[in-house]
């Protein structure tokens, strides 16, 4: 088996998976992003499932990782969604954090380029509110840049599904060999006993 095989592809993809998902997870939980995390947590057991079913030959395993990656393409075209403000979807709204807190997400104030300063509150206004914080200077707004890590979600979950169905195929094609062979050897077992006897 030489190393460009389907199988081998799937494993260097569910480990580009799962340093993109980490990453990605680290910056949500500086956000705190609960619906992200939760996702994020969720992807991650996932392709460890996928890239666990891979090595060890497990096809059902890779049926689910197969299943999530499409669930998970949904997830990310929801949240492009979300911060591109797509279908009545906004991206001031707690719905990122479960209507828990204001945090929005962490590249709003801290993205490449960005100069934070805070601004004194008004007599009526509340002191943990994100509208006293004043962002100028971004280099790359932060909807474009979580747009750009769900984008990329996508691109890696795509071509994973793609690598999986090739592997799970493979998969079902040397078992039905084997099985197919065992009862060849079943069978010239069975004529080599009746030829001794």
């Amino acid at each position: 088996m030489g190393c460009c095989t389907g199988r081998c592809s799937l494993i260097c993809l569910c480990a580009l998976q799962l340093i993109s998902a980490l990453e990605r997870q680290i910056f949500d939980f500086l956000g705190f992003q609960w619906a992200p995390i939760l996702g994020n947590f969720l992807h991650i057991i996932v392709v460890i499932l996928g890239l666990f079913g891979t090595i060890q030959y497990r096809p059902r395993y890779i049926m689910v990782y197969t299943v999530w990656t499409a669930l998970w393409v949904t997830w990310n075209v929801f949240i492009i969604c979300f911060y591109l403000e797509v279908g009545g979807l906004s991206k001031d709204t707690d719905l990122m954090t479960f209507n828990i807190s204001v945090h929005r997400s962490w590249w709003r104030e801290h993205g490449p380029g960005c100069v934070r300063r805070v601004l004194p509150p008004s007599a009526h206004g509340m002191m943990d509110d994100y509208t006293y914080v004043s962002v100028t200077g971004c280099i790359v707004d932060f909807q474009y840049l979580e747009v750009i890590h769900s984008a990329v979600q996508i691109l890696l979950s795509l071509v994973g599904f793609v690598y999986a169905c090739y592997v799970i195929s493979i998969s079902m094609e040397e078992e039905d060999t084997y099985s197919f062979d065992l009862q060849v050897c079943k069978h010239l077992f069975i004529q080599m006993l009746q030829i001794t006897k």
